[in-house]
C-alpha cells in the first residue's frame, strides 16, 4: 500500500513529483467518486503549469468510475464553489495550490450543495481508498473499463452567472466615482475582474480599475501571490499611491481571500475588515447573526451590536464557521485570516464579495478608507497574529492559563484559551498541523497598552 502524504485536514497539497502526480491524481478522483457516488463533479483549476494535467487525470479518475465531469477551465476556488450548487451537481474539486511555493499543487474537494470535505467528513476515507488501489493505467486510463461504462465529459462556462450573483450583493445606484487598484497576482482572479468590470460598465457604475500583475502566469513572475506576507505588499501599496486610488485589492492564487489596502498604501489587517463587512451586511439585513472567531473580538462585536446584528462566537476554522452559520442562519461569518463566509453563498468563502462590499459601504460613508478603518484601529488597538515555535504546546497554554487566569475578569475555551481584562484582552491557541502556537492581544483604545502586554507575554512565553 502507498503511503500519500498529500492529504492534510482540510484539503490535498504536496510537492510534485514526490507527493503529487498524475497517476496519484488519478487515483484520488477514482476514491472520491466511491466515497460520495456522484453523477455528475465540476473540475476547475487554476493557473499553475501542471493544473492542466492534474484536472486531465481527475477527469480520467472520474469518468472511468461511471461520473460525468463538467470542466470550468481556469477558474479560482470560489468559482468552483458556485458552479457546484449553481448547475446543482454532486461535488467540485477546484486544482489548485493556493499560496504555495511553485513546486507545489493540490485539491480542495466538496459535495453537494458545496459543502466542504476535510479530514473528519471524508477526506480521511478518500485517502484510505486511494492508497489501497492498485491500477495499471494507459495513456492516463484504466483499460479495464469500456467507453461504454465512461462518464461523459463536457466543457461548460458559468462565469457570468457568477458575476451575476456578485453583483447581487451591491446595489449599484449607492456607488459614487471610485479608482481601486486591482492586483491579482498573475493568479486566476484576472480574467472574473474583466468580467466585474464589463459588470460595472454595463450598469454604468463609475468605479476605475487600475489592473496590475493582472494577466494569468503560471511561471508567477512577480512571486507567488500571497499578500500575507509582508514582502508581497509593496507592489499594490506603491501603485495606489502612484495612482492616487481610493483602495487597494489585492488577492491569493487561487482568489478565495483578498487582502485590502487603504488610499495611503496602508494593508489592512483582516480583523477589522471582518466589522467592516458585518457593517455592510447589516445595513441590507438589519437584526442577522454575524459569526466570528475568538481571537480577536472586541471591535467586531461593537460593530455587529451598533449597526443593530447580533455577534455570534465560535472556533476558527472553515469548518466550524460554516456549521455555526448554518445553525444561527447567519449572514455572514468572519476570520481575521481574510477568510469570509457569506450565506446566499453556500456559507463557502469568496475573496470578491468582500471588497465588493466594503467599496460600496466606502460609497456610502463618504470618507476615505484610512478613516474609516482608522477609527476602529484607535478603538481597538490589536497586535495581528503571532505565531511561535514550541516543544510542548498543551503545557505552554497551561502555564500562560494559570499565570494570568486568577485576575481575569473572562476566561473562554472556545478556541485555546481568551483571556479577558478590563482595558485588554488576549487569545492563544495551538495550531492543528504543526508546533506552533499563535498569540492575538487587543486593548480598548490603548496602543501603548496593547504593545506592553503582548510584550510581557512573549517573554513569559520564551521563558517557557
Amino acid at each position: 500500500m502507498t503511503q500519500l502524504t498529500c492529504f492534510k485536514a482540510y484539503d490535498i497539497r504536496g510537492q510534485l513529483g514526490t507527493e503529487l502526480n498524475e497517476d496519484i491524481a488519478y487515483r484520488i478522483a477514482r476514491a472520491f467518486a466511491r466515497f460520495l457516488k456522484p453523477r455528475r463533479i465540476v473540475l476547475g483549476g487554476d493557473v499553475r503549469k501542471t493544473s492542466p494535467e492534474l484536472k486531465a487525470a481527475l477527469a480520467n479518475g472520474l469518468r472511468d468510475e461511471g461520473v460525468d465531469v463538467l470542466d470550468l477551465g481556469l477558474a479560482g476556488t470560489e468559482e468552483v464553489y458556485f458552479a457546484t450548487f449553481h448547475l446543482e451537481v454532486d461535488g467540485g474539486i477546484e486544482v489548485t495550490a493556493s499560496h504555495n511555493p511553485i513546486d507545489y499543487n493540490g485539491f480542495k474537494l466538496v459535495r453537494e450543495g458545496s459543502r466542504p470535505i476535510s479530514a473528519d467528513t471524508g477526506l480521511a476515507d478518500i485517502r484510505q481508498t486511494a492508497e489501497e488501489m492498485n491500477i495499471e493505467l494507459q495513456d492516463g486510463r484504466d483499460p479495464s473499463v469500456p467507453d461504454s461504462a465512461r462518464g461523459q465529459y463536457e466543457q461548460v462556462d458559468t462565469r457570468k452567472a457568477f458575476v451575476e450573483h456578485l453583483m447581487g450583493y451591491i446595489e449599484p445606484d449607492k456607488f459614487t466615482p471610485l479608482k481601486l487598484v486591482v492586483n491579482a497576482g498573475n493568479g486566476a482572479a484576472g480574467p472574473v475582474i474583466d468580467a466585474i468590470e464589463q459588470a460595472f460598465k454595463d450598469k454604468q457604475i463609475p468605479v476605475t480599475f487600475i489592473k496590475i500583475c493582472h494577466e494569468p502566469d503560471g511561471t508567477f513572475p512577480n512571486g507567488i501571490p500571497n499578500p500575507i506576507l509582508i514582502e508581497n505588499r509593496e507592489t499594490t501599496s506603491k501603485a495606489v499611491l502612484e495612482h492616487g486610488a481610493d483602495m487597494g485589492i489585492a488577492w491569493d492564487g487561487d482568489f478565495d481571500r483578498c487582502f485590502l489596502f487603504d488610499e495611503q498604501g496602508r494593508f489592512i489587517e483582516g480583523y477589522y475588515i471582518v466589522g467592516l463587512l458585518a457593517e455592510a451586511f447589516l445595513k441590507k439585513e438589519p437584526g442577522a447573526a454575524i459569526i466570528h472567531d475568538p481571537r480577536l473580538v472586541w471591535n467586531t462585536v461593537e460593530q455587529v451590536e451598533e449597526n443593530g446584528g447580533r455577534a455570534v462566537q465560535t472556533k476558527a476554522g472553515h469548518a466550524f464557521i460554516k456549521e455555526r452559520m448554518r445553525k444561527e442562519d447567519a449572514a455572514y461569518g468572519g476570520e481575521m485570516s481574510a477568510h469570509h463566509y457569506f450565506r446566499n453563498f453556500a456559507y463557502c468563502d469568496s475573496g470578491m464579495i468582500p471588497w465588493l462590499l466594503v467599496a460600496e459601504l466606502l460609497c456610502r460613508k463618504g470618507g476615505p478608507m484610512s478613516e474609516m478603518v482608522g477609527e476602529r484601529i484607535a478603538a481597538y488597538p490589536s497586535s495581528g497574529e503571532i505565531n511561535l515555535k514550541v516543544n510542548d504546546a498543551p503545557a505552554v497554554l497551561k502555564s500562560i492559563e494559570q499565570q494570568y487566569a486568577k485576575d481575569a475578569l473572562d476566561v473562554d475555551y472556545t478556541d485555546g484559551v481568551s483571556i479577558c481584562f478590563a482595558d485588554w484582552r488576549f487569545n492563544l491557541r495551538a495550531s492543528n498541523t504543526e508546533p506552533v502556537i499563535r498569540l492575538n492581544v487587543e486593548s480598548r483604545g490603548d496602543f501603548d497598552l496593547m504593545e506592553r502586554e503582548t510584550q510581557r507575554l512573549l517573554e513569559a512565553i520564551k521563558a517557557l
